[in-house]
């Protein structure tokens, strides 16, 4: 299979197991489960904490010991596995720390995403700023999709939005031990200060006016 359309599938993938429930779950919550709407802001909150430090910790892991495509599908494998968990969720608190966990497993996968495609591009002597747009704009595609899917099979309200999106992430890891190896790079010095190794120093960036502004 040529090479990007395989990127194509994994970009769309990517995007398809976040979009089958993002948009949706307010119906779940609110039609289904009759929760509380200060409790359902909350549950957004979880995307916002795993991001903080998620992708830092699997991006160090990636880049010492794990194949990027290997420390990829493990974590696509257990968000989908936290997903089923979801509808079984008896309180909004077990929802919200559910999601949490399956937050941490996926909100560094986007990162990885665009790692994996970065590197097999460049090992296969294409231009990274070229050839990686129209890959990426599948992503999109695949949530718009997955969308689609969750209501034309009325589960825009069920926990059947979690299950779908749970199924294809089991797939989508399954799919990315098929890809071509990125091996880590051992681009940080393990002797390096825990600041630069946990990527701190990005915030010297705001010493510049034009980026504190941004």
């Amino acid at each position: 299979m040529n090479i990007k359309l395989r990127l194509t599938i994994l970009s769309f993938l990517q995007f398809f197991v976040w979009g089958a429930w993002l948009i949706t779950m307010a119906n779940f919550w609110f039609g289904t489960k009759h929760w509380d709407g200060t409790q359902f802001g909350a549950v957004f909150g979880t995307m916002g904490i795993a991001a903080i430090f998620m992708p830092t910790i699997t991006g160090i892991i990636a880049d010492r010991w794990i194949n990027a495509e290997r420390i990829y599908a493990i974590l696509h494998v257990l968000y989908g596995a936290t997903l089923f968990l979801l509808p079984h969720a008896e309180s909004p608190n077990s929802f919200f720390y559910i999601m949490l966990l399956a937050m941490c497993f996926y909100m560094p996968t986007i990162s990885l995403c665009n790692s994996i495609s970065y590197n097999v591009l460049k090992n296969n002597n294409l231009d990274v700023v070229k050839d990686f747009p129209p890959i990426r704009v599948w992503g999109t595609v695949g949530f718009i999709v997955a969308m689609i899917i969750t209501n034309l099979t009325g589960n825009k309200a069920t926990e059947g939005q979690f299950y779908i999106a749970g199924a294809v992430a089991i797939l989508l890891g399954v799919y990315a031990i098929t890809l071509p190896k990125c091996p880590p790079q051992n681009l940080i010095d393990k002797n390096a200060p825990l600041a630069e190794q946990l990527g701190l120093n990005a915030f010297k960036l705001f010493g510049n006016y034009k980026m504190a502004l941004f």
